[in-house]
């Protein structure tokens, strides 16, 4: 999810019976009120600090400084302060383009992951979270709730889903699953088209299936492993169907059948009564 709070600050670290008058700076993130503090490697005098812009203090130029020759000087107190505070610009822009990735690579924004960047540690170890693995979690989690929350239905469907998902992937991508912040609108559109034009799905049966696969992305979203709502703007509404209804005829026809097998006869019980007395 897209942080609330974003904060940046660069300060002087005072550390217990410290009477130095040049301390350390620190650079402070804050992201959702969660603080990553780390050293610049820079040390300055407090005299010459402004805590309420986090910069050094630049004084202004004294006469008579310059020399009559060519040679260059050593840097003056004025200058050290220019460039360190050319320093901590070049830091926050830094720290700024680190969120602006972690944002846009849809990964979750935290104070830690920002210095990590800032830093040259890059979470190229990070596993990412994939659909399917996702998808199987969540069907083991309502297998161990039948009974509970869910019925052996439901488990049915999800596990149907998941299976049809699989060969999306494999049809599509030629991939045996993918990282959940893969998924966008095309994806969704495209997973529409599969249903009905490959597995010849109608549109309600369609739009059941692309539900659960929209379950796991809003489980994703919630867990903070995706920054946005790849469902935004697809509409998963269904479409009315009528039913026509058997005749009288046509329920004794039914009735007066004989199955080979008593288990087609007790399915045709169990239709008829439900037909019969309005019971699903």
């Amino acid at each position: 999810m897209i942080p609330k709070s974003f904060g940046l600050l660069f300060y002087l670290k005072k550390q217990h019976g410290d009477k130095k008058v040049n301390r350390p700076i620190y650079l402070r993130i804050t992201v959702d009120g969660v603080l990553k503090e780390m050293s610049v490697k820079r040390s300055w005098e407090t005299a010459r600090w402004n805590s309420k812009i986090g910069r050094a203090i630049v004084s202004k130029p004294t006469a008579g400084r310059r020399s009559a020759s060519k040679q260059t000087l050593p840097p003056t107190p004025d200058n050290e302060a220019e460039a360190l505070n050319a320093y901590l610009d070049t830091l926050q822009a830094k720290v700024h383009e680190a969120r602006h990735r972690l944002l846009m690579g849809g990964k979750l924004v935290t104070a830690e992951a920002i210095g990590n960047l800032v830093q040259g540690k890059e979470s190229s170890g990070e596993r990412p979270h994939l659909l399917l693995e996702i998808f199987q979690y969540h069907n083991d989690q309502v297998k161990t709730l039948i009974g509970k929350e869910y019925s052996k239905g439901t488990l049915t469907k999800f596990n149907t889903v998941l299976k049809l998902t699989w060969s999306f992937l494999q049809w599509k991508y030629k991939l045996d699953d993918i990282d959940i912040r893969k998924l966008d609108y095309e994806f969704i559109t495209e997973l529409e088209f599969w249903y009905k034009s490959v597995q010849h799905c109608d549109h309600n049966t369609t739009m059941k299936y692309i539900a659960c696969v929209k379950k796991m992305a809003i489980r994703a979203l919630r867990n903070g492993w995706l920054q946005r709502d790849p469902f935004i703007g697809f509409n998963l509404a269904l479409r009315e169907v009528e039913r026509e209804a058997l005749t009288a005829e046509e329920l004794e026809t039914m009735a007066g059948k004989n199955f080979v097998t008593d288990r087609l006869a007790q399915v045709r019980d169990i239709f008829l009564f439900s037909c019969f007395t309005g019971l699903a």
